[in-house]
């Protein structure tokens, strides 16, 4: 697994599951002991030296459920709640064309598409940088910057408020090295 796929993989897990979920108590201990930057590929060690010491589970379960869960949430993590027109049903049939394993929940959600980018990056189909960047050009990009903004100014925990400086970054990071494979 590359750098790309694991900050999918790490952001995506954390946006798509409640904090509580057992699947995640291996990730919430790498970032409570400070171990995620040992094999975190971009230089944000102080973030996540911040949200190393913001991870009370109480806090952080009920944080995120005032800001993503139910019709009442803070910030829909929902791409058809952000950008005018959009289907969740769009990002279903390319995903499902693509391949991907998709469960009965929305898949326009942000961590199902951290999650896909994952997937994506670690098949080896010779389109796979093409359905990457398809995949942010058209299902990301457009409204993860507003979500993101959202996420900061909502949320009630440094996690949270951790949590979308760090994924924006890691985006960005992720987009350009996209961008550079491109003109390669």
């Amino acid at each position: 697994m590359n750098e790309f796929s694991i900050l999918c993989r790490v952001l995506g897990s954390l946006y798509y599951r409640q904090p509580q979920d057992p699947l995640l108590v291996p990730l919430f201990t790498l970032i409570r002991e400070g171990k995620l930057s040992a094999s975190w590929p971009l230089e944000q060690d102080d973030l996540l030296a911040r949200m190393q010491k913001s991870c009370d589970m109480a806090q952080l379960a009920a944080d995120y459920n005032a800001l993503f869960v139910g019709n009442e949430c803070a910030v829909p993590p929902y791409r058809s709640a952000w950008v005018e027109g959009a289907a969740e049903s769009e990002v279903r049939a390319f995903l499902s064309t693509r391949g991907m394993p998709l469960a009965d929940t929305p898949a326009d959600h942000l961590g199902t598409l951290l999650l896909a980018a994952s997937w994506l990056e670690d098949q080896s189909a010779e389109d796979e940088s093409e359905a990457l960047e398809t995949l942010f050009v058209e299902y990301l990009l457009p409204w993860c910057g507003t979500f993101l903004g959202k996420v900061e100014s909502h949320a009630t925990t440094p996690f949270w408020r951790t949590m979308a400086p760090l994924t924006r970054d890691a985006i960005s990071a992720m987009w350009d090295e996209l961008q550079e494979d491109a003109e390669e």
